[in-house]
C-alpha cells in the first residue's frame, strides 16, 4: 500500500492526452469520456496476448539498471506489464508523507484536491521561499513548482520543464528519454548532453521539484484507485502525421504494432481531439499505474485537450487513420 493505493512525446505537435480498461462495469475517468473495463471484458479488440510478440520488449538502451521504485525498468517498461500491471511504489513516499494520506482519508472527494495543494504548499514552503533559503537571486527559478512544470510541459514538451519531467521519470522509474527536441540514443552525443543541460538548469535553484513530482504521481494513483476501484486500464489516443517519428519495435497485422514510447508522453482521452494533431491515430490501452497526471486531477493546471501524461515503455498499439 502506498498512500492508500492498493497494492512521449516524440513530437511537440502530437496530441496531449492515451488507453483501455479493467473492471466488470464501465465507469468514467475524470472529466473525459474514457471507459475503464476489467480484463475479463477484453478480447480480440483489446490488448493482445503475451504470445503475440516475441523477443525483448524493452531495448537495453531505453532503461537504467537501477531506479527508485518497487519494479525494475525492464519489467515496468515491458509488454507484460502493459497487459498485467501492478502498483508502482516510489521509494519512501508512503513513509515520509503518511500524514498527507491520513488527511486525505478524513475528507470527502470534493476536498481532497485542496488538501493536497495545501499540503505541498506547506511541506515545500512554496509561498515562503525565504524559509527554504531563498536569498533574492534567481527569483524566477525559486518560484518553479510542480504546477509551473506541468503547465510548461503542456505548452512545449521539449522545453526546460519537459526536460525536468523526463528526468524525473528517468530517475524514479529507470526509463530513459528517447526524444527531447531530437532523438536521444547515445548518452555521449550532443542531443543527450543538451537534454541533460536543460534538465540541470530546470532543477537548479528550485525547491525539491522531483520530490514534489513524487507526491503528484502518488496522489494521482490514490485518486484513480478511489474513483475507479477495480479498473486497471484506460483507452487513450495520440495523433501523429508521421509514424516514422515513433520507434516501432514490431510491425504486426491488422494495424497492431509494438512501439517504444518516450519515457513521458502526452495522450488524450478523446479520439476526436487526437484527430486534430495528425492523420494517424494511435490507440493504446494504458495501465492506470502509468498515469502521472491527467486534466481532471487538479482543475486549473491543464486547460483543455483532455490531456494525460503517461509514463512510457514498450506498448501494443492500434493504428488507424481519420
Amino acid at each position: 500500500m502506498q498512500g492508500g493505493v492498493a497494492t512521449s512525446d516524440n513530437s511537440p505537435t502530437l496530441c496531449r492526452g492515451d488507453d483501455n480498461g479493467s473492471s466488470s462495469s464501465e465507469t468514467k475517468l475524470g472529466s473525459g469520456d474514457v471507459s475503464l473495463r476489467s480484463d475479463s471484458l477484453r478480447g480480440s479488440a483489446g490488448l493482445q496476448t503475451g504470445a503475440t510478440h516475441k523477443g525483448p520488449s524493452l531495448p537495453r538502451d531505453a532503461r537504467l539498471p537501477i531506479n527508485r521504485c518497487n519494479l525494475p525498468a525492464v519489467v515496468l517498461g515491458g509488454l507484460t506489464y502493459q497487459q498485467h500491471p501492478s502498483p508502482l511504489l516510489i521509494d519512501g513516499v508512503a513513509e515520509l508523507h503518511a500524514d498527507l494520506f491520513r488527511r486525505l482519508a478524513a475528507v470527502g472527494p470534493e476536498a481532497r484536491g485542496e488538501v493536497f495543494r495545501d499540503y505541498l504548499t506547506v511541506r515545500f514552503q512554496l509561498e515562503w521561499l525565504e524559509e527554504m533559503g531563498y536569498t533574492g537571486r534567481a527569483k524566477g527559478r525559486a518560484k518553479a513548482n510542480y504546477i509551473r512544470m506541468i503547465r510548461g510541459w503542456s505548452f512545449d514538451s521539449d522545453s526546460r520543464e519537459g526536460a525536468v519531467l523526463k528526468g524525473w521519470v528517468e530517475s524514479r522509474f529507470g526509463l530513459t528519454p528517447r526524444y527531447h527536441g531530437q532523438p536521444l540514443r547515445d548518452p555521449s552525443d550532443e542531443a543527450y548532453l543538451r537534454y541533460q543541460e536543460m534538465r540541470s538548469h530546470g532543477l537548479y535553484g528550485t525547491n525539491a521539484l522531483e520530490s514534489q513530482f513524487d507526491l503528484v504521481y502518488t496522489f494521482c494513483q490514490y485518486e484513480l484507485a478511489l474513483r475507479h476501484g477495480g479498473a486497471r486500464h484506460v483507452t487513450l489516443y495520440r495523433g501523429t502525421n508521421r509514424m516514422a517519428d515513433h520507434e516501432v519495435l514490431v510491425k504486426g497485422q491488422g494495424g497492431r504494432h509494438v512501439i517504444l514510447l518516450n519515457n513521458l508522453s502526452s495522450f488524450t482521452c478523446s479520439r476526436e481531439r487526437a484527430c486534430e494533431f495528425g492523420d494517424y491515430i494511435l490507440s493504446v490501452e494504458v495501465p492506470l499505474t502509468k498515469i502521472f497526471f491527467h486534466c481532471g486531477l487538479l482543475p486549473g493546471i491543464l486547460q483543455g485537450e483532455d490531456e494525460f501524461l503517461v509514463i512510457g515503455g514498450a506498448v501494443d498499439v492500434g493504428l488507424s487513420t481519420i
